[in-house]
């Protein structure tokens, strides 16, 4: 889950390269390489080991100041899959120092492509999967001009990538390739540029073509070709990026995740946006077969990761509440690895805000196989992968999603799999009153969550008493349950605080032996049916001197006392309870890591864009 950019320009393209390896570094950020072809045409590359800061800090010292310069560059921020984060494995990668590369994906034959180009004399001097491909190239320019050698050489590679590549000594050329990897192709006038995604390139440009699968692409300043995955020329669409959609600025805000959080009522406000009348669902927004499909169905099977997976589970709760039709819902890295079995006329459904995480993607393209009526993607990207391949998607319209940890993504996720039950619910006895009542909860959202979001001081004042902590329990009922195991995932990602989620009626099940002053326990407790059963659970803890950090409703009657702190939030009917119980959540786990002092947008090890198993 890398990210490159390239360009191809009039003029130097170093600040570009740079730029956009900074809107890049969600991807990854383990170490960042750039390389440009200079005036005589020769390769100069410089890596470094870290974030892109570090990268500009070694290209000011090793040129004395002046920087690099040249007309056309690739660049690279990693995130470690093959080799240690290291100097010696941070991209750009070259093959003597006739031709360079930088690769997104994995290469999944790659030991068999090393060993059998090791006995033809290469020497690695790196631990990637990415130098084969580089040494293969320059195998194949031994005999062919640039062009057949590109060709010729992604043939041998099983697995994902997306590549950019340059010839030392060719100033005019550059290639790229896609397969199983995002890339784009930004145009400009008379410059092209290169990226993993669109929001690397939007200082010098807002139109972009998404390459498609197996596509290979020949760049120079005056013209793009594109070749199909049969190396047939073709013509792909011309798409103008919406900015109204999102910035990638953090404004006044001291980190992305804080003002992603703080987005999300606008966020709601997009994602119905053209997609409800006053009182009803205009479903076409799901696409032209939309109808045809929602007409056959008959069951559900939800794919998703991470918090893609707590949003689906959310709606296995409304799709069987309020649809009446089974909703079955896995992990995708597990439901792509053993033999499934798909219901009569099932829907399959993918989850995902980049539609690049390849886990998800790999489980669509099995579904094709299983026989499915069809496929539905709920994603945040338009020219994504998982949306070209689907038969019907909803774009979330949350924006640019710059926080590694995903907040205003998962409630645009909710809201759009809210739209979906609706639409479903539609052929299995929802009536029209029914649905009214939705889409006026729905739209009373973006000012519920901001009068939430008010409450962000009373929620620092209760991280301050959580922050010393190691370890907690997050616990909830129903629908709820999934909502802890979101809050639970938050805290982990930022803070790096060990936390579970359980169904607090699982308490008594064992985890209640973990309870003491030093294991704190995080509930949402909602006024619906399961309040009076959650507050038992809750006396069970007290009693065994558990501390509490409960976020109620107004009209829960929970009352604060010693080790018992109480978060009073807005009413809001039950439905939308776990769209609005989130966001203190979010806040929690935010303040939390404040005081501990990780890096909030880029905690360790992780990375945005999943596009690697």
């Amino acid at each position: 889950m890398c990210g490159i950019v390239g360009a191809i320009a009039q003029r130097n393209v170093s600040e570009i390269l740079l730029e956009g390896l900074r809107r890049l570094e969600y991807r990854g950020y383990d170490s960042a390489g750039l390389a440009i072809l200079n005036a005589e045409g020769d390769i100069q590359r410089t890596r470094a080991l870290g974030k892109v800061i570090e990268l500009e800090k070694a290209i000011i010292a090793e040129t004395e100041g002046n920087g690099l310069a040249g007309t056309i560059g690739i660049a690279h921020t990693r995130w470690a899959t093959h080799g240690v984060p290291s100097e010696a494995n941070a991209h750009p990668h070259m093959s003597s120092d006739d031709v360079v590369l930088v690769h997104n994906g994995i290469i999944e034959n790659y030991q068999d492509l090393k060993t059998e180009l090791k006995a033809q004399g290469y020497v690695f001097n790196s631990e990637t999967d990415s130098e084969v491909v580089i040494h293969l190239i320059h195998r194949e320019l031994q005999q062919h001009d640039f062009a057949q050698a590109v060709k010729n050489a992604i043939t041998h590679l099983e697995g994902a990538y997306a590549l950019a590549i340059m010839q030392k000594g060719n100033q005019d050329e550059l290639w790229v390739a896609r397969q199983g990897s995002p890339l784009v192709i930004g145009v400009g006038m008379d410059e092209f540029y290169v990226g993993s995604d669109p929001l690397a390139l939007l200082q010098v440009t807002d139109r972009f073509i998404y390459l498609e699968e197996g596509d290979l692409a020949h760049i120079t300043r005056e013209k793009l070709t594109i070749l199909d995955q049969d190396h047939q020329v073709v013509d792909r669409e011309i798409t103008v990026f919406d900015h109204k959609i999102g910035t990638a600025d953090k404004g006044e805000y001291r980190h992305f995740m804080m003002k992603e959080i703080f987005e999300q009522p606008d966020v709601i406000r997009n994602c119905l946006e053209g997609r409800i009348s006053k009182t009803r669902l205009l479903e076409q927004a799901f696409g032209i077969k939309a109808k045809e499909v929602f007409d056959q169905t008959q069951a559900v099977q939800i794919i998703a990761c991470g918090t893609s997976y707590h949003s689906g589970l959310v709606a296995k709760y409304w799709i069987e509440s309020l649809v009446g039709i089974p909703c079955q819902i896995e992990v995708a890295s597990e439901y792509r690895y053993r033999k499934t079995v798909a219901l009569p006329n099932s829907l399959f459904i993918t989850i995902s805000q980049s539609g690049e995480t390849a886990d998800t993607l790999a489980a669509l393209r099995k579904s094709k196989e299983i026989g499915f009526l069809a496929s539905l993607s709920i994603c945040n990207v338009p020219g994504s992968s998982l949306v070209r391949e689907s038969d019907l998607a909803i774009m979330t319209n949350a924006g640019p999603e710059i926080g590694v940890a995903s907040t205003k993504a998962f409630t645009s996720q909710l809201v759009a799999l809210m739209l979906l039950t609706i639409a479903l619910g539609r052929r299995h006895g929802m009536v029209e009153q029914v649905e009214e009542e939705i889409i006026a909860e729905l739209t009373k959202l973006p000012e519920l969550i901001e009068k939430t979001l008010l409450l962000d001081d009373e929620i620092k004042d209760m991280a301050n008493a959580f922050a010393e902590k190691n370890h907690s329990l997050f616990l909830g009922r129903g629908a709820m349950y999934p909502i802890a195991m979101e809050g639970a995932l938050k805290l982990k990602e930022i803070s790096y605080i060990h936390a579970e989620a359980y169904p607090a009626g699982e308490l008594k099940h064992g985890p209640l032996a973990l309870v003491d002053k030093d294991m704190p326990i995080v509930t949402v407790a909602p006024h619906n049916d399961m309040l009076d059963k959650l507050k038992s659970n809750l006396e069970e803890v007290r009693a065994r001197g558990g501390e509490l950090f409960v976020f109620a409703d107004k009209r829960a009657n929970v009352l604060p006392g010693d080790g018992l702190q109480v978060l009073k939030l807005p009413i809001v009917s039950e439905l939308m309870e776990p769209i609005l119980y989130i966001i203190p959540l979010q806040l929690f786990s935010y303040h939390v890591a404040i005081l501990k002092g990780t890096d909030v947008d880029q905690p360790r090890n992780l990375a945005k864009s999943v596009t690697v198993e």
